[in-house]
């Protein structure tokens, strides 16, 4: 679901059987428009690397580091974990669960201002 007025979008994608779940995703509208655009190709996982590097960008095994620090200037610690799927370190109940999700819909476009204010845009 989008909620473009906010200039966010969050889908249920409920991925459990791996390494990092996630259970939910948020993205900008911006973001969206780029997976519109290139989600249908494939691309290199080496070649993204290689670019990275070559540009000096930073890795991106360091994005959810970085964006856990961003959060938490915005939200809760909570909030930020319930939104990057940080599930182990997160006890909740089932009704604690739809409250976490109301209160990420309406922190995380926060979070996009904070982000935003931060990263220089090109």
């Amino acid at each position: 679901m989008c909620f473009e007025d906010e200039g966010f979008c969050g889908y249920y994608l409920g991925v459990r059987e791996v390494v990092k779940p996630c259970e939910w995703a948020y993205f900008s509208m911006e973001t969206l428009k780029l997976i519109e655009k290139y989600g249908r190709m494939r691309i290199d996982e080496y070649a993204i690397i290689k670019y990275v590097k070559r540009n000096h960008l930073l890795p991106l095994k360091y994005m959810r580091k970085i964006s856990w620090r961003l959060m938490i200037r915005t939200m809760s610690r909570e909030i930020a974990r319930f939104i990057q799927s940080r599930f182990g370190e997160l006890k909740i109940s089932e009704a604690r669960y739809e409250d976490l999700l109301s209160e990420a819909d309406e922190h995380y476009p926060k979070y996009l201002e904070h982000l935003n204010n931060v990263i220089p845009s090109q």
